[in-house]
C-alpha cells in the first residue's frame, strides 16, 4: 500500500468524516480509497494455482509462497480511478432525483462535491 499525497488527504478527510459522524462523506471516501487499493491488486494468471498444503485446505505452501507486490498507480491513474468515483456518485444523485429521492440526492452530490476538494487540495491543480 502506497501513500500518495491524496491517499493521505483521502484518509485525513475520513478521520474528520468519522469523528463528525458524517456517514454520506465518510462512505464517499471509503469508497474512493477501496477504489484505489483494489487497482493495485496484482491480477492472477488463469489457470495458475500456487502449491497447496495438503493439511490446510487452501493454504499455499513456502513462507511467503501467497505474497505478491502489489502495482503502484501513478498520478494520472489515481486522479483518473477518482474521478471515476467522483462520476458515479453525480450518476447516483441524477437516479435519485429522477424517482423523488431528493435527500438522498443531495447526500451524493455532497460527496462528489466533498470528494473533488479533497483531490484538488491534494493534487495542488484542477482536474476532471
Amino acid at each position: 500500500m502506497t501513500s500518495s499525497a491524496v491517499r493521505l488527504a483521502l484518509r485525513q478527510r475520513l478521520t474528520t468524516a468519522l469523528r463528525d459522524r458524517d456517514k454520506p462523506i465518510a462512505a464517499a471516501l471509503r469508497s474512493a480509497i477501496a477504489a484505489l487499493e483494489n487497482a493495485e491488486a496484482v491480477p492472477t494468471a488463469p489457470g495458475v494455482a500456487p502449491a497447496t498444503s495438503g493439511h490446510v485446505a487452501g493454504a499455499a505452501i513456502g513462507v511467503g509462497a501467497a505474497e505478491a507486490e502489489r502495482l503502484a498507480l501513478d498520478e494520472a491513474t489515481e486522479s483518473a480511478i477518482l474521478r471515476a468515483e467522483v462520476d458515479g456518485l453525480l450518476e447516483a444523485a441524477r437516479e435519485y432525483e429522477s424517482v423523488g429521492h431528493g435527500d438522498r440526492a443531495v447526500e451524493a452530490r455532497t460527496a462528489a462535491d466533498e470528494l473533488s476538494t479533497v483531490v484538488h487540495s491534494a493534487l495542488g491543480t484542477t482536474w476532471g
